[in-house]
């Protein structure tokens, strides 16, 4: 006898109520295989794949970009009776009817009001004018046949896609930052001849060593952590009143991926080698593309670093991730003239340079710390050495 199996969504973290379908990996009516991948859940915090509970074919309930509650159930899994094999329930918690929470319903569910019994939602009409507002109210013209916008821009072209729960995120705590902290940035350059110079000579040998790729990511984390050394409060942060020393450095390292920025965090940086933070960059990077991050992983990050240099960037003021008081930008590594001193006399020389600026929060980081920090850095990865990376 057939069997239906409930997929409900799971518990992303406590802080965490919804979140929204991202993509089905299986159509409507299609055989899945338990703890086979059926859908891929967007929260607030990252995006994870959810297993099937059971084998059999699969009936979908909630569409792509619907918001749904943890909880809820949003599809159903046929069992037996042909459908497939009969599995115990196990990848996915199965609720009890009453205390089931019900899918919350997409914007393009909604029923269209008729001109007999005109009901209008004005939440879905808020982004009409005034008139087209009037007349859906009186069911002259039906909401799907309205189009939103204001004229004279381009209102005939214009389409409209609910923020996925990341995305919102990430609007809500940029905007935080700004409106929370007192951030300033200080700008300098690097000449990168040393790092590139340390760079071609020990790739290959590193690589053969250790098993990962020598990048810059790990020239400027080292001088990073170098530098907290001498600066501690900048890897401090502000509670209320208090000021909050974490007693290590775990080290953000910002990744872009298809859903946004996220910033999986190395633990106790300050304990790793050249070798072990390649390795540890080169994993948190690859889950933050895959989408297989976990929520810890992202958590209890004390400064953070970013890279929009490989995107083509030449200089950009970073913004905090707070609570942290400070966060490094890299930028394009660009051949430019610059003047160098030489037995006594300057010279001009075409040197590869970057442009880096350290963001941080001057209610807690005073000017002539920040300028410090940076110089330090710079100092560092200025003057690296072959024995320092090895």
């Amino acid at each position: 006898m057939a069997q239906l199996v409930d997929v409900v969504v799971p518990s992303v973290g406590e802080s965490i109520s919804e979140g929204s379908i991202g993509r089905w990996f299986k159509k409507d009516g299609e055989f899945v295989k338990k703890d086979e991948p059926l859908f891929e859940l967007d929260s607030d915090k990252a995006s994870m794949e959810v297993t099937a509970s059971g084998s059999g074919k699969l009936q979908i309930l909630a569409k792509e970009g619907q918001v749904v509650s943890i909880g809820s159930t949003v599809a159903k899994i046929e069992i037996g009776n042909g459908a497939g094999e009969s599995d115990p329930v196990t990848a996915a918690p199965i609720l009890p009817a009453s205390s089931q929470k019900p899918v919350e319903s997409s914007s393009t569910d909604a029923p269209q009001p008729s001109k007999t019994a005109p009901t209008v939602d004005d939440d879905k009409i808020k982004a009409f004018s005034p008139s087209l507002r009037r007349a859906i109210r009186h069911g002259d013209v039906k909401i799907a046949d309205a189009k939103p916008g204001f004229p004279g821009l381009g209102s005939d072209a214009e389409r409209r896609t609910p923020m996925t729960a990341l995305r919102k995120t990430i609007a809500q705590r940029l905007l935080y930052s700004q409106q929370s902290t007192a951030t300033l940035t200080t700008f300098n350059e690097i000449d990168m001849t040393a790092i590139m110079g340390v760079r071609s000579r020990l790739k290959d040998s590193f690589q053969q060593k250790y098993g990962v790729k020598l990048g810059f990511m790990s020239f400027f984390s080292a001088a990073i952590l170098e530098s907290l050394k001498s600066y501690p409060i900048v890897n401090s942060h502000i509670d209320g009143t208090d000021i909050v020393d974490p007693g290590a450095t775990h080290l953000g390292i910002a990744v872009s991926t298809e859903r946004g920025l996220v910033v999986p965090v190395i633990r106790n940086a300050t304990r790793l080698s050249y070798a072990e933070l390649e390795k540890s960059i080169a994993q948190l990077a690859e889950k933050a593309r895959d989408g297989k991050l976990s929520i810890p992983e992202m958590q209890g990050g004390t400064f953070t670093i970013t890279n929009g240099g490989v995107f083509g960037s030449l200089l950009s003021t970073p913004i905090l991730n707070p609570p942290q008081s400070g966060i490094l930008g890299m930028h394009k590594t660009q051949n430019r003239p610059v003047a160098i001193e030489r037995d006594g006399k300057w010279i001009v020389e075409v040197r590869p340079m970057m442009y880096v600026a350290f963001s941080y929060d001057h209610r807690l980081v005073d000017g002539a710390t920040s300028v410090g920090f940076l110089v330090k850095i710079k100092e560092h990865l200025e003057n690296i050495t072959d024995q320092q990376v090895i």
